[in-house]
């Protein structure tokens, strides 16, 4: 019998566990990952971004877990000798409206309260001379790391304070009774007194194969990008972002410096036909049925449709995305976007079709499933995991259930 048992060996499982130990030492403690590696899906194909949390509203959890996370994410990775680099963002204005917009954009940042500088065209020009603007905001604290060694670090000192991680276990039952949770694989059988399910794709299917009543499936979203080939690896010394549209769910295609060296171009933001599906036109007959069955799909389908189709477009012609890449970047030619590659991204829909932008956990009483974990949950995933456990162990023995969403 465990005293806690994690599902799901992505980051945000692993800082729970980390948590757990930092709270309850001696405390028997189990991570399951259903693949023979860490990280294998959402943590290990993101863009390796430390985000400072310009984006979020002021005040809100999700404001205070970004910056709360990335410096936590920094002091982990000194402690544990991580490369990281704090290079900075540049949010780049390339038509009138979108200089209105980063005006908003400076008023959140002085809000939250985070370091920045207001860049015109002639030091845009002067800071980045590759990249062409009416203007930008430059978010000093942003960083990159690669967290797939984040999590094997998470891995190291869960294992080393005595807890266990058990790979290739994957989840077939879950049965909870009065004293615990029995989790079931195909040729083992294990228990714990509480469970916590950080599953990501596969968080809906989790919970219901636990018996809990959704309203909200996981819709995947292929966000696709390019490598730029090594003589453009330095084109920017910082990252750069274009200003978001408030009317479209995702950020738009950005320059992103990799910890390795690289520089990638994206992501799009595509509808995909199968959840860990990470090659062009990946189809899985399960995962399009789960979506065609749900009827908050077709009325998320319907609301997005214009946006889905242009998406869609970018991601059949690699000279579309170009586009959109050379309107803050006008010296990248067709034969730099090399080396196409894809993360998927688990998107909590609910049933009247709206898109969940915060997280989303459901409670029973031995049960805590984390459904929906958007940006920046990597680079908020410590806080997060101590804000999990202050709700497991606030209420005892019993935690009881909390509204099914929750802002993050």
């Amino acid at each position: 019998m465990y005293d806690h048992c994690i599902i799901g060996g992505g980051i945000v499982g692993l800082a729970v566990a980390m948590a757990l130990q930092e709270r309850l030492a001696g405390a028997k403690i189990i991570v399951l990952e259903k693949e023979q590696e860490l990280a294998r899906h959402q943590t290990g194909h993101n863009s390796g971004v430390i985000h400072a949390g310009i984006y979020y509203a002021p005040g809100t959890l999700k404001a205070k877990l970004c910056r709360d996370g990335a410096e936590a994410t920094k002091q982990f990775c000194r402690e544990n000798s991580i490369p990281f680099e704090t290079c900075g963002k540049l949010l780049v204005a390339t038509t009138n409206a979108e200089v209105q917009r980063m005006e908003a954009l400076e008023d959140r940042a002085q809000r939250n309260g985070i370091e920045y500088s207001r860049l015109t065209i002639g030091q845009l020009k002067a800071d980045e001379p590759n990249i062409a603007g009416l203007g930008a905001l430059l978010v000093h604290s942003t960083g990159i790391v690669d967290y797939a060694v984040v999590c094997r670090a998470m891995a190291h000192r869960i294992v080393e304070r005595g807890g266990k991680i058990k790979r290739g276990f994957e989840v077939r039952a879950i049965h909870e009774h009065e004293k615990g949770v029995r989790i079931e694989a195909s040729s083992e059988v294990i228990e714990t007194r509480k469970l916590v399910a950080c599953a990501g794709l596969q968080s809906d299917r989790i919970a219901l194969m636990a018996g809990l009543k959704l309203d909200h499936r996981i819709v995947p979203f292929r966000g696709e990008y390019y490598s730029l080939p090594a003589s453009k690896a330095k084109i920017t010394q910082r990252l750069i972002y274009p200003i978001p549209d408030p009317d479209l769910p995702f950020l738009g295609i950005h320059l992103t410096r990799t910890i390795d060296g690289r520089m990638t171009v994206g992501p799009n933001a595509v509808l995909g036909f199968a959840r860990e599906g990470y090659a062009k036109c990946s189809f899985s007959l399960q995962d399009v049925g789960s979506m065609a069955g749900f009827p908050g799909f077709w009325k998320m389908a319907r609301k997005n449709w214009r946006s889905a189709m242009s998406e869609f477009a970018n991601s059949a012609s690699r000279a579309r995305y170009l586009t959109q890449c050379q309107k803050y970047c006008p010296s990248l030619t067709i034969s730099d976007l090399q080396r196409p590659q894809a993360g998927i991204r688990a998107q909590a829909v609910m049933a009247n079709g709206s898109l969940v932008h915060d997280f989303l956990f459901k409670q029973t009483n031995r049960m805590l499933h984390v459904f929906n974990a958007p940006s920046p949950a990597a680079t908020s995933a410590i806080p997060i995991g101590r804000m999990i456990v202050d709700r497991l162990l606030e209420r005892g023995e019993s935690f009881g259930t909390v509204p099914a969403q929750a802002e993050a």
